[in-house]
């Protein structure tokens, strides 16, 4: 009997159910995990920047749609039942090479997508079982997980199916696959209403939504590299660029995590869900960007298309923090300046579009040059708003 205690402590079974999370540091297996992500995420932005075409757009889309997935219910797992047992550690290992096999698998596919799927649908596979197997401990939480099993189950025989139908077929079943996973959270989250019980997005949760978008941040850092190496003579035009290139960079991060960073997400699993599905075209967009800086700013192919890419990522990448700004929680100091700091946002996010459409005869440096001074505009609009609010009411920019 004792024997059987001491297994079950080391073996470390899910930690129960409870709506009611505490608030914890992001742990050091969680970061472990994540980098494993750096590796997947990277290898589709390089396989996108050598094939910038529609069908490498769509491509990239559908893979990033999928390696997110996997990630957030990975962590989401973990975040709601992860210990520090050994069948926590094993859960985040064998899904970590799932992951690694599909960074080999994805450089590997020359159109025929069959190793990338089946790779895909073993980790379907495994992250339906993941969610499965809280049940078998804790029998309260079976009635909140049936819907992740039975609609992940469903997408992972549609993935079965995807084997052994034409690229026509395959338009109709991939929003299948998506809809039967992202739509899991909302179905829980109406169980949990009749319940009388509530589930929030843990603020450790959030702070990994921002690692991860960290993690597609250092796609840009890296494509601006990439880019300037790619040139044999570095001249000093090369070297202005390479310093735009990064300002360009960094006003980004710094315009998303102004808005993000410090905050809550709105109570209830359903905007939780939608945030995190917010994410994905959110990321997509900087990923796109990232794939086009190489040869952008090599200036061996450059294009009017490069430019609509970068604009048109740009453009996309601030309608979503617009839209992700409506489902966080801000201080009541923010209750005058939020509709006013959106509302730049979404004018600028226009403006960034409207130039995608333009064909600007300029060079590397003018364009980049250009959407430095765009975004720092909005950048400078935003801090004077901030800050003249605080300056009036007296508060301490570190209270906020």
């Amino acid at each position: 009997m004792e024997l059987k205690k001491n297994i079950s402590i080391w073996w470390g079974p899910p930690k129960d159910f409870n709506p009611k999370q505490d608030k914890r540091r992001v742990s050091w297996l969680e970061l472990f995990y994540d980098l494993v992500y750096v590796i997947a995420i990277a290898r589709i932005t390089h396989h996108l920047s050598h094939n910038m075409s529609f069908e490498g757009f769509t491509e990239n889309i559908c893979l990033f749609s999928l390696i997110f997935w996997g990630w957030l219910n990975g962590s989401l797992h973990h975040d709601l039942h992860g210990n520090q047992g050994l069948r926590t550690r094993l859960m985040m290992l064998w899904q970590m090479m799932i992951i690694a096999a599909l960074s080999i698998a994805i450089n590997k596919t020359h159109e025929n997508y069959t190793l990338v799927t089946i790779i895909f649908m073993i980790m379907q596979l495994y992250i339906t079982y993941q969610w499965w197997s809280v049940g078998l401990y804790d029998k309260s939480h079976r009635k909140y997980s049936w819907p992740y099993t039975t609609l992940f189950l469903i997408a992972f025989c549609l993935m079965g199916i995807s084997l052994s139908v034409s690229h026509y077929w395959l338009r109709l079943l991939f929003p299948l696959v998506l809809i039967c996973n992202y739509i899991p959270p909302f179905i829980a989250h109406k169980l949990l209403l009749r319940s009388s019980q509530r589930l929030d997005l843990s603020s450790s949760m959030f702070e990994r939504l921002g690692l991860f978008t960290i993690i597609i941040f250092g796609e840009l850092v890296l494509g601006v590299v990439n880019g300037i190496g790619e040139i044999e003579t570095l001249t000093f035009t090369s070297w202005i660029n390479f310093a735009i290139g990064i300002s360009a960079v960094f006003s980004l991060w710094w315009i998303f995590f102004t808005f993000v960073s410090s905050r809550e997400v709105k109570k209830g699993l359903a905007r939780a869900s939608l945030l995190e599905i917010l994410y994905i075209p959110t990321l997509i967009a900087l990923g796109f960007i990232a794939a086009a800086l190489p040869a952008f700013l090599a200036e061996n192919d450059f294009t009017y298309n490069l430019q609509q890419i970068l604009g048109f990522g740009i453009a996309v990448f601030l309608f979503c923090i617009f839209l992700i700004m409506e489902l966080l929680e801000y201080p009541e100091v923010f209750d005058t300046l939020k509709k006013p700091m959106r509302f730049s946002l979404l004018v600028t996010s226009i403006l960034f579009f409207l130039l995608s459409l333009v064909q600007l005869d300029i060079s590397v440096t003018w364009y980049l040059a250009l959407t430095v001074f765009i975004l720092s505009v909005e950048i400078t609009y935003l801090n004077y708003k901030y800050y003249r609010k605080l300056i009036k009411e007296g508060i301490d920019p570190s209270e906020v």
